[in-house]
């Protein structure tokens, strides 16, 4: 049986997108170890750091001084050089709008899981944390949805489908009714989870924990 992973994420979590590139490193190492084993099947979950987040978002500096206090920019330093350590360039002072995201995860869960799944996860978060994308502004998601490989039509009636973003609440209410409070949070094979962006041995570490409660 391959190895399941769900992820349990935000796209305005730059964690999220340190922990995405410290699993594909765990999972490269995984990969070598086991050279026959089938692909893990990996599923992407939405989760809001800000579930109060009105539909038209905020002014970036005014988000971070409710959340921070004043100088709450400089919390973002250590984050941006983890992210270099990883080799990812985020520019957080390019950011002039935080969104609501339950858009860009109602998009994100209108991909098949897997590798198509992944494309539009790693599209949002270049976007956003890269590119500074305003993703309150439609046309910006839908862009980025397409250029990750979706559907232009699907893109749209998607995001003209209120009761999908009926579904992404409803999903973001049941992580938290399981007790998820931060993220990313991974679940490997069902039965062994992992809360936070960890070194990828800590995470290999957690992929041997779920096998071995799998094979027993």
């Amino acid at each position: 049986m391959p190895l399941t992973i769900d992820i349990i994420s935000d796209v305005v979590c730059p964690w999220c997108y340190i922990g995405k590139r410290r699993l594909e490193e765990a999972l490269a190492q995984y990969a070598a170890d086991h050279p026959d084993a089938p692909p893990p099947e990996i599923r992407w979950r939405p989760f809001q750091l800000n579930p109060g987040m009105p539909p038209e978002g905020m002014p970036r500096q005014e988000y971070i001084r409710r959340k921070f206090g004043p100088n709450g920019g400089a919390n973002y330093r250590r984050v941006a050089q983890v992210g270099v350590e990883v080799g990812l360039e985020m520019d957080f002072d390019g950011i002039e709008q935080q969104p609501n995201s339950l858009a860009a995860h109602s998009l994100i869960d209108l991909a098949a899981p897997g590798e198509a799944q992944d494309r539009v996860v790693e599209a949002f978060f270049n976007a956003y944390f890269v590119d500074n994308l305003d993703l309150t502004r439609r046309a910006n998601l839908v862009e980025v949805a397409v250029g990750a490989g979706l559907d232009r039509a699907a893109v749209e009636a998607r995001l003209d489908d209120a009761g999908a973003i009926e579904e992404v609440r409803a999903a973001d209410e049941e992580a938290r009714g399981m007790g998820v409070e931060g993220v990313p949070f991974f679940i490997f094979n069902r039965r062994v989870a992992l809360s936070g962006a960890h070194e990828p041995a800590t995470m290999l570490d957690a992929i041997r924990q779920a096998e071995e409660a799998a094979a027993q």
